[in-house]
């Protein structure tokens, strides 16, 4: 996707949130599994027995089916009860009706009929058309208002997390590195525990101020002032998107509520409205940067002899000095960006502070919410672990890691070794956009693609594009005569990655049903790893070198894939009763 961080950070939307936000969302919708509850004026099957043996009939008895209830039934008592007892013997031996309104455990002793209330979400009472009409206008607002937030922090993060491998060369693509290693830790114990204690709305405002701390580190970028930074923004991202998926999915349960419209439609809706601002920011960020950076520079000259330690001749030692003088930002340069960014990312708390109402406003949600421990997270751990024996999980991780590779090298090895040597830093801006933009409108049409022409050959399009851009990286020698080339290779790259971004997340969903909070953890894990050993080797591998390794990533990734798929097509692997391949343990 456009953001390199915002796969791994909606995590949680899948190892937290996405489990209580589903659940939270689909206690509202009937199950028709089950016989309705229906209002009955006159008395239950159980109650009509239970007459009968206060008056010492006991013993089998019919009911036709013009009686009290629906459908007939035979009864019988396995034993005389006591008189002035609630009947607790009662077994259907045809079909009968169950009535569940009536629960003997919890009766008072007498014949009526005694019921604790539902334990699922109570709905939305019914309110009059003023206030429906103001929670309406204000759950869209809200939304907006989150959504406009986000824009402004990752229109901050963004662009300067494309700049690190730039500006700030080895400390920059260690600096992410630790971020993402920050960032597998949270997602195992953070979210849970800061979201009981500060509630959604104050967690996602809280959660922001991480990413001004390393928007304020580029000030004056040295290990120990970047490193915090990372740690900081990598701890309170994973939290800070679990608190923004809760809150979407139960506004956008009350707001179906409210309208009578499908619980699943109008979140959905929700979540549209919120990625519509959000996957702009890759273009204002970068415009941003570029900006900035494009004052008193000029598009480096081709003929220039350094130029021939571009591209596949890139070697991070022997380019550190030529890039130092050759994409040098002045102080100027970098306090007006960083000062920019930093607004953007302080901006985005305060938006959320002022003009997002926390959701006690809409509902109980927060309230019905259980408290929670060290545990859950310790819990969720083990289970993430635990899928490791599922044979799926074996076969898809290579891939999972290739997701992550992938993004951090365009990111971090291509607008430094490519863009950046090649054409100067002021233009890293200019070519993510073209990324970005190829990458997000792509992303919207794979999804009915796949519908057409099913998923093996969209995964085959995703693969043909990454081949086919490595061959030209291997091939090419980058000059700033020949500029289309870079957002041609910048566009052709978001392609692929909108492939891997879509369809393995809904591969995911489709091999392991049932099994979403472990298999999603799995997921962001991997592609985590990913990220780090692409950041790890940024500084110490030779970019000829990195491309064998990429393609190792994609080639081993791809045939992990079509193994499943040819696994799954002819059902080789043991199942279970209920059709799920068996684990390694189960065999």
């Amino acid at each position: 996707m456009l953001e390199a961080l915002s796969h791994p950070l909606r995590a949680l939307c899948t190892i937290r949130c996405t489990v209580d936000c589903i659940h939270a969302a689909t206690l509202h919708c009937p199950d028709t599994s089950r016989s309705p509850v229906k209002d009955f004026t006159r008395k239950s099957v159980v109650e009509l027995a239970n007459d009968n043996v206060q008056e010492g009939q006991f013993g089998k008895f019919t009911l036709n089916e013009d009686d009290l209830l629906p459908m007939s039934a035979v009864m019988k008592f396995n034993h005389e009860p006591k008189k002035g007892t609630n009947l607790s013997s009662v077994v259907a031996e045809q079909n009968g009706y169950n009535n569940r309104a009536y629960d003997v455990e919890d009766s008072d002793g007498t014949d009526s009929i005694s019921k604790k209330p539902s334990e699922s979400v109570p709905p939305i009472p019914e309110k009059d058309p003023e206030t429906t009409k103001s929670m309406k206008l204000g759950i869209m607002k809200n939304i907006i208002m989150i959504s406009v937030a986000f824009t402004f922090l990752f229109t901050a993060y963004n662009a300067m997390a494309n700049l690190q491998s730039s500006i700030n060369e080895d400390l920059g693509t260690t600096s992410l590195a630790v971020l993402y290693g920050a960032l597998v830790v949270s997602c195992a114990f953070v979210p849970p525990l800061l979201i009981s204690k500060l509630k959604v709305k104050h967690t996602i405002a809280f959660c922001m101020l991480g990413y001004s701390a390393y928007m304020l580190a580029q000030f004056y970028p040295e290990y120990y002032t970047m490193i915090p930074g990372a740690i900081l923004l990598g701890l309170g991202a994973a939290p800070m998107w679990s608190a923004k998926c809760t809150y979407l999915t139960e506004v956008g349960r009350i707001y179906a509520e409210l309208t009578n419209q499908d619980t699943e439609v109008v979140v959905t809706r929700m979540f549209g409205i919120f990625f519509l601002f959000f996957q702009s920011t890759q273009v204002w960020g970068n415009l941003i940067s570029s900006s900035v950076l494009s004052v008193d520079s000029e598009v480096v000259d081709p003929d220039d002899p350094a130029v021939q330690l571009c591209g596949i001749n890139y070697c991070p030692w022997d380019n550190h000095t030529y890039n130092s003088t050759q994409n040098e930002v002045t102080d100027a340069k970098r306090y007006t960006l960083s000062g920019i960014y930093l607004g953007c990312a302080l901006l985005s708390s305060v938006i959320i502070l002022l003009f997002v109402d926390p959701l006690s406003r809409f509902g109980d949600y927060e309230s019905r919410k259980e408290t929670a421990t060290m545990q859950d997270g310790v819990k969720l751990l083990g289970a993430t672990f635990r899928h490791l024996t599922h044979p799926y999980q074996l076969l898809i991780v290579p891939l999972t890691i290739w997701s992550g590779v992938e993004q951090a090298f365009i990111q971090g090895d291509f607008t430094n070794a490519f863009v950046s040597c090649g054409l100067g830093v002021h233009m890293v801006g200019y070519v993510m956009i073209c990324y970005g933009l190829c990458d997000a409108l792509c992303s919207v049409c794979f999804s009915p693609m796949v519908k057409l022409v099913g998923r093996v050959p969209v995964f085959v399009l995703g693969v043909t594009a990454n081949v086919s851009m490595i061959i030209l990286f291997f091939i090419w020698q980058p000059n700033s005569d020949e500029m289309y080339v870079f957002f041609i290779a910048a566009a052709v790259w978001g392609i692929a990655d909108a492939v891997w971004q879509t369809q393995i997340n809904a591969f995911y969903g489709v091999i392991f049903p049932g099994e979403a909070e472990a298999a999603f953890s799995n997921y962001r894990m991997w592609e985590s790893v990913g990220f780090i050993i692409t950041f790890v080797t940024n500084s110490t591998i030779c970019i000829d070198s990195k491309l064998y390794i990429v393609i190792g990533f994609l080639s081993v990734g791809m045939l992990g894939y079509f193994t499943i798929e040819l696994l799954e097509k002819y059902r080789v692997l043991p199942r279970g009763p209920d059709d799920k391949v068996l684990r390694l343990y189960d065999h």
